[in-house]
């Protein structure tokens, strides 16, 4: 056996924003107009640089069928190209028993979700998971605590998304593990269902780090008078209840619709591999694997020579064109992997850029503008996962820049 060391250079491409836009559309009842939820999610997306256009349509008590039933919800729907579109049920009826959730609430659900696809055809359907009550629901035994009912509302809004081609913000999940961590603190307003402004707040952080694709930093400086320790471990709550679990909660970034997977075919043809892309409404999806060779569709199978390759998929509809890539390593005996890499990278300042996450190990990093032209690194800031560059960027939202980085050295045993 001997070890053979590998030096890897990868190219990928990052379309860069100064800051991220979004029109957001809330379809629910009181649990979302209570301390007005849309107007606190603008409010902390302004205070950090983003920019959000949000409206709402919430009728107390409503359930997902009177929204499907009522003719304002499709005008709401039709008003604006929303990015999102979020829907929330009544607070009670997702814990109810399935067959009743079945008949009464999924359709609806669904009927929603496909008039926001066919309408909006660039719009993510997502959806509000609201908690349980402060003692649950006395009604039947399965909801009759507030962790039986909540455990019931995130199985069904995890259900309601997968069956709708939508996501979830998960504000009940996010609510449960505040409670469970910090119990003498209270999320509710007197009646023990509806939230006080700390509970409106962790929900409106939510769907910030939700949508946006974000971690919220301590140091937000939109507070709504909450008491500063309760503030930070609100927003220490929600990013690793919503950061940690993105595939958990469907969620995927308006500007990243496309997403796929490898899956090595064992017992097949040594490096094969099946392809499945993901992309809602896509009208084509390109293959290239780094070989010269290309292929067409959403499932796609490929046989690679021993070697690493950088498999690109690209997805192309009315709303964009959307890239994803995986690394591929094809080598020695049953040395076969793949790895993800997915970064966000956007302007901080006129020539300071931040890394998303910076989690990868990289000995040497290069910036190349989109003519091709190499962007001098005045510094590579690790400790603050930000780039700086020797000149400025005079127009960051056009700039979008090529990165070719240098992975450490990697060891690979061969038999």
């Amino acid at each position: 056996m001997k070890r053979i060391l590998m030096l890897i250079v990868v190219n990928v491409i990052f379309s860069v924003q100064a800051s991220d836009s979004l029109k957001v559309l809330f379809i629910g009842n009181s649990y979302t107009y209570a301390n007005d939820l849309p107007g606190m999610f603008a409010q902390i997306a302004s205070a950090l640089g983003d920019w959000s256009l949000v409206d709402s349509k919430t009728n107390g008590g409503y359930t997902f069928q009177m929204h499907a039933q009522d003719p304002l919800t499709y005008q709401k729907i039709h008003a604006h190209p929303w990015n999102y579109v979020i829907l929330q049920g009544q607070s009670q009826e997702p814990s109810f028993p399935f067959a009743q959730v079945n008949n009464q609430t999924l359709p609806f659900a669904v009927q929603i979700s496909d008039s926001v696809h066919s309408i909006q055809p660039c719009a993510q359907v997502n959806f509000f998971m609201t908690w349980g009550r402060e003692n649950g629901d006395p009604q039947w035994d399965s909801i009759n605590t507030f962790h039986k009912m909540n455990d019931r509302l995130r199985s069904a809004y995890l259900r309601i998304a997968d069956s709708s081609n939508g996501s979830v913000s998960p504000v009940g999940a996010a609510w449960r593990n505040f409670r469970d961590l910090f119990p003498s603190v209270s999320l509710y307003s007197g009646d023990g269902s509806h939230p006080n402004t700390t509970g409106t707040f962790l929900a409106a952080a939510t769907f910030y780090s939700a949508l946006y694709h974000k971690t919220i930093p301590n140091n937000l400086s939109y507070n709504p008078g909450i008491d500063p320790i309760v503030f930070g471990n609100i927003i220490q709550c929600v990013n690793a209840t919503v950061m940690d679990s993105l595939s958990t909660w469907k969620l995927m970034h308006h500007d990243s619709l496309l997403v796929f997977n490898a899956t090595y075919l064992s017992g097949g043809i040594p490096g094969s591999y099946q392809f499945e892309a993901n992309c809602p409404n896509c009208e084509s999806l390109f293959w290239n694997f780094d070989d010269n060779q290309t292929a067409q569709g959403a499932s796609v199978l490929h046989t690679f020579q021993p070697g690493t390759f950088w498999v690109t998929c690209t997805g192309n509809n009315a709303c964009g064109t959307y890239t994803d890539s995986l690394f591929i390593q094809v080598g020695g005996v049953n040395q076969l992997e793949h790895h993800s890499l997915k970064l966000t990278i956007r302007a901080i300042g006129p020539n300071q850029w931040s890394i998303e996450p910076w989690s990868f190990a990289v000995e040497v990093l290069k910036a190349f503008d989109y003519t091709g032209r190499n962007v001098p690194i005045l510094a590579l800031k690790r400790s603050e996962v930000s780039l700086e560059f020797s000149t400025p960027i005079e127009n960051p939202i056009l700039f979008s820049p090529q990165f070719s980085f240098i992975r450490p050295p990697i060891w690979v045993e061969e038999h």
